[in-house]
């Protein structure tokens, strides 16, 4: 049997370098990439793939872009649309792939668009600017969002507001494309909640939070029209030492689902955690060094057998051969070079 053959999509700022997305072929025995394309956008600090894996979409300067995923895993460009604001961070789309949602951290907006059956970007549908006054102190004196993501059953909104240390919870209304409060899940205090996943299942929330270093477990059912939160774990995505600053980055599960990855800047670490499917709790298998600066994302290759880890401040994606029964990680191969990357994400061809 043929064996099966990714692409690794690497989302970029752009500082002297006008190629935003870089394109790999993934060596899946080896656990290493090799260049294949890239792309030229600016600052692209995020991307996503629809739920069909037809289409990607990034964040640019001002909107959103979207490519058509050619045979091969080459992107071919469809249209720019602009979200009204300033630039995002984030990006998703609802389960129909008939919306795209777009977290904006700079201005606290959250705006969906509608998607048309060809890819492309259509109108805004809906746009909320969150209010608030949250800590004083530098960052989280205001709304900044970070990250909006659908609920499996394409009922709610979640999105995560780092300024204000909740995540909104919204109805959302797939006929008209619009968004209206249904509840809030708060965070502890200067928690700075960053990132969402959710379990295959759909029944179980992950909630990374930046600035406390920790993943809060929620449990989630709809109840009489209503969606149902209920705190179930909490775990520490690195040591804490008295004097030092670390944050959590960004959340990525497995392929099969059966681990989820984050990793910490100041600590320079990755952490794997197995995931109890019966329950949604975490178990910790390694925290260690990831070789580089500020890793912004990490993900496990498809097989669960390497890593890659995209270091923000260095300019490098490490790899490392993973053992998951003995709990380590081993260099593999030499650092690549890639200017300020921002998150990584596999796609099957």
């Amino acid at each position: 049997m043929e064996k099966e053959k990714y692409v690794a999509y690497v989302s970029t700022y752009t500082r002297g370098d006008k190629n935003g997305i870089k394109i790999y072929d993934v060596d899946i025995e080896k656990g290493r990439f090799i260049e294949k394309d890239k792309v030229e956008i600016t600052n692209s600090s995020y991307v996503t793939i629809s739920h069909n894996a037809k289409y990607l979409y990034s964040i640019t300067d001002f909107g959103v872009e979207s490519y058509l995923i050619l045979k091969d895993g080459s992107l071919e460009f469809i249209n720019f649309a602009p979200i009204n604001g300033m630039r995002g961070c984030y990006l998703s789309t609802d389960y129909t792939d008939r919306y795209l949602f777009v977290a904006g951290y700079h201005d606290g907006k959250l705006t969906v668009l509608k998607l048309n059956d060809d890819g492309a970007v259509g109108d805004i549908t809906d746009e909320i600017y969150h209010k608030g006054l949250g800590i004083i102190a530098e960052r989280n004196s205001r709304p900044h969002i970070n990250c909006a993501r659908m609920t499996h059953d394409n009922k709610y909104l979640l999105v995560a507001d780092q300024g204000m240390d909740h995540v909104n919870v919204y109805r959302f209304d797939a006929t008209l494309g619009k968004v209206q409060l249904a509840d809030i899940v708060h965070s502890e205090l200067d928690a700075n909640p960053r990132h969402i996943k959710i379990s295959r299942d759909g029944h179980y929330i992950y909630i990374v939070n930046e600035f406390k270093c920790t993943i809060d477990v929620f449990s989630y059912e709809e109840k009489k029209g209503q969606p149902i939160f209920e705190k179930l774990q909490t775990v520490s995505t690195c040591e804490q030492e008295m004097g030092s600053f670390n944050a959590a980055s960004a959340l990525t599960f497995s392929d099969d689902h059966k681990y989820l990855i984050s990793s910490n800047a100041g600590a320079n670490s990755v952490v794997m955690f197995e995931v109890d499917e019966a329950t949604g709790h975490l178990r910790e298998i390694f925290e260690l060094p990831v070789g580089g600066e500020y890793p912004k994302d990490a993900s496990l290759f498809p097989d669960n057998k390497f890593l890659v880890s995209l270091n923000h401040e260095s300019n490098t994606m490490t790899f490392f051969h993973v053992d998951v029964e003995k709990g380590t990680m081993i260099m593999n191969g030499p650092p690549v070079k890639v200017d300020v990357p921002n998150c990584i994400t596999f796609h099957r061809l």
